[in-house]
């Protein structure tokens, strides 16, 4: 349901350039599409104290201690919402009343990268291949363990299609004076922990 996270750079509004970049992309994916076979798709592990399943509204609500695995993707909330429309797309919507926050995690091992997501709510609308965290969302990026990239806002929206995220301020800002931060380190560090990783990865398969 979740799409994997990758860049942690926002994107900014540029209407000339994103229809360039629409055709292009359209292009590409059907040049792709020919060439390619469709990547089997995960499957997806939920674990709750409650569920509670509405044939009729294609609707399935998990209550309590929810925890769902797809992949390499990791998601824990208090309340997870999921449906599927007439279409087969799906639609998701996670809360908390007892945690702090909704988590998401997902692990690139052959990157040695780790991303981690938190916020007060996330919304996945898989017609449209958004994710969205609102309320004190906050996306940060591990290379080997270590931190390189961190996102703070109100709300933040991964766009699965083109690989970019958009930051908003607000009132439930993560970032100071409801204004979106965001840290980057210089792509030297990022290299180096990479290398640090892939040595030691060389070094224990050679044993």
């Amino acid at each position: 349901m979740i799409p994997a996270l990758s860049t942690l750079t926002p994107r900014r509004s540029r209407p000339l350039l994103w229809c360039a970049g629409v055709v292009l992309a359209l292009g590409t994916t059907m040049a792709a599409a020919q060439t390619t076979p469709p990547a089997e798709e995960p499957d997806t592990l939920i674990l709750s104290d409650t569920l509670h399943y509405d044939d009729i509204k294609r609707e399935s609500v998990f209550v309590g201690n929810v925890t769902m695995t797809r992949g390499n993707m990791t998601l824990s909330s208090d309340r997870l919402t999921m449906r599927e429309d007439a279409d087969g797309f799906q639609y998701g919507t996670a809360t908390v009343e007892q945690a702090d926050r909704v988590h998401l995690r997902q692990e690139k091992p052959e990157k040695f990268e780790n991303i981690k997501s938190e916020s007060l709510r996330a919304e996945y609308d898989g017609k449209a291949k958004q994710l969205i965290l609102i309320g004190q969302a906050v996306v940060t990026r591990y290379v080997c363990g270590q931190p390189q990239d961190n996102i703070r806002g109100e709300r933040i929206v991964y766009h699965q299609d083109t690989d970019t995220y958009e930051a908003f301020g607000g009132p439930q800002s993560a970032g100071p004076n409801q204004r979106v931060r965001s840290v980057t380190r210089h792509r030297s560090k990022s290299d180096a922990a990479l290398a640090e990783c892939t040595n030691k990865s060389s070094a224990a398969a050679k044993r």
